[in-house]
């Protein structure tokens, strides 16, 4: 049975709530799910489907001292932009796969619609390279600040954990939690090494930020 976490719990990856090694983690899918908070009345049965949240899921690779190393590349895009971050040891939507092929991201759900995850990061924990000590998984919602939207408004919102053979590892739920009210992004969890092991802590830290740059630069970054 799946481990319901509560925020700062930690659980061993390898093991069940018996102690027993029974998860594979040659894949673990970390998924994220929500669904937008309906209006109440008859204004808001007209209007909730205009309502569009765009939640992204963001992974950060860390090294032993807890920043992240590689910070990519810059490319330049077809319609002529510069994008930053490409390919390195950050896995978000203009970056959807890590260099080492060990992460990556399935898709960019941008509404939030249908049961289940409504995005996934995937990790293959165990191909990693030792250089790589900690995972920290973030999620933003895109124009937050711009659209009048935060995760106080977000129901269901959880991250789950779940090993190559599609067993549930645990899950973090954020439901009703009023310290998300006005926040735009967070820190959802981490799965770090410990004493040659892989550990899942949730985390459930708030920011007031809608860009998953200003997190990094401030708690992640050497320039920092």
């Amino acid at each position: 049975m799946a481990i319901n976490l509560q925020k700062g719990q930690t659980i061993d990856l390898r093991k069940n709530d018996r102690g027993e090694s029974v998860y594979d983690l040659s894949k673990v899918t970390i998924g994220l799910g929500w669904d937008v908070r309906k209006q109440g009345g008859f204004f808001g049965k007209i209007f909730n489907k205009e309502a569009e949240y765009d939640l992204d899921a963001v992974a950060f690779l860390l090294d032993g001292s807890g920043k992240v190393a590689n910070l990519g590349r810059t490319v330049q895009t077809n319609d002529g932009r510069q994008m930053g971050l490409y390919q390195g040891d950050v896995v978000f939507f203009n970056s959807m796969q890590h260099p080492s092929g060990n992460v990556w991201l399935t898709g960019d759900n941008r509404t939030g619609a249908g049961d289940g995850d409504d995005e996934q990061i995937i990790v293959k924990l165990d191909q990693l390279d030792q250089s790589y000590q900690k995972i920290v998984f973030l999620v933003t919602i895109y124009q937050g600040r711009t659209n009048n939207q935060h995760f106080g408004m977000i129901e269901n919102a959880f991250i789950r954990a779940v090993d190559a053979t599609g067993k549930e590892i645990t899950k973090y739920s954020l439901s009703g939690d009023s310290s998300m009210n006005g926040m735009c992004a967070m820190v959802f969890a981490e799965a770090y090494r410990h004493n040659g092991d892989w550990k899942f802590r949730a985390v459930g830290e708030p920011h007031n930020t809608d860009n998953f740059i200003d997190i990094l630069r401030q708690q992640y970054s050497y320039s920092n």
